[in-house]
Order: structure tokens, then sequence, then C-alpha cells
């Protein structure tokens, strides 16, 4: 089991640095707001969710939701995020950031929890 989730967090995190390098280059033009990282974060609640209610047997939940999704999703760097921009004064991006983040995984989450189970 501990192989399955180390080597699903050796491959989700692969994809999160590609998607961060490539969101860098074309999503961060005239904004603030760290796209990269919230569509990572965000699309990872999503596929949680969905995965959780597939009721995946448990070696497949290890590798997927604990691993590949774990190494996926980033929260350090989230909170990172967060300080950077409440240090360097952009408070309403900060707060943007903030609720879309956390209200908006919450909610993709569900989305994704309540499609599964319909499958």
């Amino acid at each position: 089991m501990i192989f399955a989730v180390g080597f699903g967090a050796s491959l989700g995190s692969v994809v999160r640095y590609a998607l961060t390098s490539y969101g860098k280059k074309h999503w961060m033009q005239g904004t603030a707001c760290p796209r990269p990282t919230l569509f990572i974060n965000l699309t990872g609640a999503f596929f949680l969710g969905l995965a959780f209610a597939l009721r995946l047997p448990a070696i497949v939940y290890a590798f997927l939701g604990t691993g590949v999704l774990g190494g996926y999703t980033t929260f350090s760097t989230l909170n990172m995020e967060m300080v950077s921009l409440a240090e360097n004064g952009q408070k309403h991006v900060f707060k943007r950031y903030l609720l879309a983040s956390y209200l908006g995984g919450a909610i993709l989450l569900t989305c994704g929890y309540y499609l599964g189970s319909l499958l």
C-alpha cells in the first residue's frame, strides 16, 4: 500500500510541476492571483470527491486519492502565496484567493462526490 501511495504521489507532483510551469507562462499576465495553484487545488478537490464517491478498492484509492491527488494538490504553496499576497498589501486579491480556494474547493469536492455517486 505504501508503494502505491509513494508512486502515485510522484506522478501527481510531476503533473503539478508541469501545470504550474505552463500556468506561470500563460495564465499570470496582468494578475497577482496565483491561478496555476488555484486551478490545481480546485481540480484536485473535484477529483478527490469523485474518487471517494466511486468507492474504489483500497489499493486503488491509496494510489489515486492519497498518492496522485495528494502529490498533485498543494496546501503549502497555497498558504505561502496567501501570506505573500497579504504581506505585499494585496488584500483584495488575498481575500478572493482565500474564498475561491477554500469555498471553491469545498463546492467542487461536493460536486465530484455527487457526480461519482450518480455513476
